[in-house]
């Protein structure tokens, strides 16, 4: 599927003005969004936006501010697992 946005000239000149290519940034606000509220998955990240590594992905969903949900039980198992290999 393409997208198209319709901008106002001048709105798109201001916003062009900070640098990178627009229609990318677009892509990234939405795609940041949308795994923010729980629509899309890493997996789908991965394929939007073309990363290769989970780093990647790491890196720019903290760069848009989206924090995953990690909890006590997580680290507790995370723990546990670590332990169980001898760290």
């Amino acid at each position: 599927m393409n997208l198209t946005v319709e901008i106002p000239d001048d709105v798109a000149k201001r916003l062009s003005a900070g640098g990178g290519d627009l229609s990318r940034r677009a892509l990234e606000a939405l795609v940041a969004e949308e795994y923010r509220q729980g629509r899309l998955n890493k997996p789908d990240l991965r394929r939007l936006l073309g990363f290769t590594t989970s780093d990647q992905i790491d890196t720019f969903l903290k760069a848009h501010e989206v924090w995953i949900d990690y909890t006590i039980e997580d680290l507790e198992r995370e723990r546990a697992g670590l332990q169980h290999l001898g760290f």
